[in-house]
């Protein structure tokens, strides 16, 4: 059952550096004008509500989104296209009609949705944030996307990432460099930057991405919002263009954890064009949401909890750790068994993601050579024209990681490097196998930093590849993860959201959603709410 949340106590620990709470709703003009508390409530259940209610139409709330999106969008780039405002508003009428004529509406009638624009939508462009594929126009949606729409859900635009989501910034995009809706003046993270923005800045009420290796956590966490990375298989990848097929998942992004469960729910399941995705009956997510006012004392009583000591160390800022101990803290007062859990492979995902990711990247990449994919630059002869082609078509991090990836599965550096960066992925999976079985879930900080400045680190890879050790491990193993924020610190004109991450065992996201909402909805440090939309809300 869920049930609007109340308000919350604040919870501090030693050390810990936070915004002091403040009162909002939502702006008069909005025809959801209802005054809310300061903990997270569900964007999709108060819009399907107020739809069921008639307390406003779905051409209004188009419209609201809409005018919001037209107004920040020149300061935040989020996405690479938007849809046309008669198409949405027409969907938006259709579905009113829908509700005169007391027809049955899918559960995300509407709901304007961002999707990354690597993810295929036949009536839209899909680009992957490259050159290689300008005003490419798929004939088919994803799975994930033909879902979305069959269950009333409407969606707004595409979203910008890094090239084929080769990056952690979102200054690889081929377009437009994406800002934080934060502080203009930061990154939103990477790949799906474009998709965590736009959830932020509430240019949309949802929004899907795709996580290789961190590229939904650690940009939800950047933008202050929920990020949800699926079991590896729980999410059709049909329609997802591949960086690295055996890594890439589709994951959620949404301002509540309510929002993300509703969203996974709605993109979950076997799907026969995807050899990969898993057949395991898809819980109902959404069960776990259970109103505060029916929560226990100790709601989480005699749940384990293991926190990973190797994501604490150097290299982590100690506003960070400040603040994910606070959130760990907080889950001890809720009831949960808290110990500290040893990875001692954990240092090791690092260099054995980027090998094998840029192994995959280097073979899924080769049909971009302007006569199977991609735009073609002429040559006077073949060979010249695949080297014009691709040289033009991608950008320079691309071509580093496909360079990357090739000498890697060259024969003879094979062993050296793909095979021995496989055996240490049986290993990361041994040991979080083996420390799921003692522990329902793990916590770590979801990003060793806050979000950094725009072009800070653009000139440093490898202090960018730093910025994911803390979830590529995940993708290694193949576990489902949920980021949420749990804390500000000082910087921009109202502090930066620092989030946590907690990781499941497999096809366990129905545990992490529970967490994660109640957490949530017992805690919150700050308004939900960046500086760039604060103007709309009042005490």
């Amino acid at each position: 059952m869920l049930s609007s949340a109340q308000a919350p106590r604040l919870v501090r620990s030693p050390g810990l550096r936070l915004r002091p709470i403040k009162c909002l709703h939502t702006a008069q003009s909005s025809p959801l004008a209802t005054t809310t508390t300061t903990a997270p409530s569900s964007q999709i259940l108060t819009i399907r509500k107020s739809l069921l209610t008639q307390q406003t139409t779905a051409v209004d709330l188009a419209k609201s989104f809409l005018d919001r999106l037209r107004r920040t969008e020149p300061q935040l780039n989020s996405f690479l296209y938007v849809s046309p405002d008669d198409a949405v508003l027409k969907q938006a009428e259709e579905l009113d009609n829908k509700i005169k004529n007391n027809e049955k509406l899918g559960p995300l009638a509407g709901v304007l949705v961002g999707i990354k624009d690597n993810i295929c939508t036949s009536d839209m462009p899909s680009t992957a944030g490259s050159r290689i594929l300008e005003n490419y126009r798929p004939p088919f949606d994803a799975t994930a996307v033909r879902k979305l729409k069959e269950s009333g859900a409407i969606v707004v635009g595409k979203t910008n990432l890094d090239e084929f989501g080769m990056g952690s910034t979102t200054e690889g995009s081929a377009y437009q460099v994406t800002a934080n809706p934060w502080d203009l003046s930061r990154v939103p993270g990477g790949s799906s930057g474009g998709s965590a923005a736009a959830v932020s800045a509430r240019q949309c009420v949802v929004s899907l991405g795709s996580d290789t290796g961190g590229s939904v956590r650690q940009p939800a966490a950047f933008c202050g919002v929920v990020g949800l990375k699926p079991t590896y298989g729980r999410v059709s990848r049909y329609g997802l263009v591949a960086y690295a097929s055996s890594l890439d998942v589709i994951g959620c992004f949404g301002s509540s954890v309510a929002d993300a469960g509703i969203l996974l729910h709605t993109i979950s399941g076997y799907d026969k064009f995807d050899s990969t995705s898993s057949k395991r009956e898809v819980p109902d997510f959404t069960s776990q949401f259970v109103g505060k006012d029916y929560l226990e004392s100790k709601p989480l009583k005699g749940l384990r909890v293991g926190v990973i000591r190797e994501t604490f160390g150097d290299g982590v800022d100690p506003e960070v750790i400040s603040s994910v101990r606070g959130a760990v803290t907080h889950l001890e007062e809720l009831g949960c068994f808290v110990t500290e859990v040893s990875l001692p492979s954990f240092s090791l995902g690092l260099p054995a993601y980027y090998v094998l990711a840029s192994s995959e990247s280097s073979s899924n990449l080769s049909r971009y050579d302007g006569i199977r994919y991609g735009n073609q630059v002429l040559g006077d002869e073949l060979n010249s024209l695949y080297g014009y082609s691709r040289a033009q078509g991608f950008g320079s991090e691309v071509k580093m990681r496909i360079l990357m990836g090739t000498y890697a599965l060259s024969a003879g550096y094979y062993d050296a490097y793909y095979k021995r960066a496989q055996q240490v992925r049986t290993i990361i999976r041994d040991s979080f196998k083996s420390a799921l079985e003692k522990n329902d879930i793990l916590i770590s900080p979801a990003s060793p930093s806050v979000a950094y400045k725009i072009g800070e680190k653009k000139d440093d890879p490898l202090a960018m590849y730093a910025g994911d050790k803390m979830t590529v491990n995940v993708n290694l193993a193949g576990l489902p993860a949920l980021v949420l924020p749990c804390g500000f610190v000082e910087g921009g004109s109202a502090g930066l959201p620092v989030g946590f991450q907690m990781i499941g065992a497999a096809f366990d996201e129905e545990k992490l959603l529970k967490v994660g909402h109640i957490f949530e909805q017992t805690l919150q440090v700050s308004s939900a709410v960046p500086p760039l939309i604060a103007g709309e809300l009042t005490c």
